[in-house]
């Protein structure tokens, strides 16, 4: 099952991203998941809302710049290995990673973990026929 995830243009400028924030936050959008890469000149806030669509809504409104892009979010072990066992099935199946970030569950004794794959469809198949559970959007 796919996530929705909001990749978000943030200029490198102090404050920048606190205004985003504030935004969403003000227009009742709660962030479930997020993770940002900076340059010199900006950043990339990748983040998944409870609503990624008032979410780009929102950001549109204030001349925010963001794209939609699929991952996968996948249940690991929160234990030693769990992680490792989920980057094996990826890795031997010929899927590289593009980028991955992981934060805490609902569940106990679980973490999840965002991925984007260079092969979305064939991750996510070869993950579910090795029993990793996957995350729907509304367990985020």
């Amino acid at each position: 099952m796919f996530i929705k995830q909001l990749s978000v243009f943030v200029e490198n400028k102090h404050g920048r991203l606190q205004a985003i924030i504030d935004k969403l936050s003000e227009n009742g959008v709660n962030i479930r998941a997020l993770s940002i890469a900076d340059t010199t000149d900006f950043g990339i806030l990748r983040m998944i809302a409870d609503d990624n669509e008032k979410a780009k809504g929102v950001l549109a409104d204030a001349g925010v710049i963001s794209t939609s892009t699929d991952v996968i979010a996948v249940y690991i072990d929160d234990k030693t290995g769990g992680l490792a066992q989920v980057l094996k099935i990826v890795t031997d199946a010929g899927i590289s990673i593009e980028y991955m970030y992981a934060f805490l569950g609902r569940k106990e004794g679980k973490a999840l973990m965002v991925l984007k794959a260079d092969n979305e469809p064939l991750a996510e198949k070869v993950l579910s026929e090795n029993g990793i559970a996957l995350a729907n959007p509304d367990e985020l």
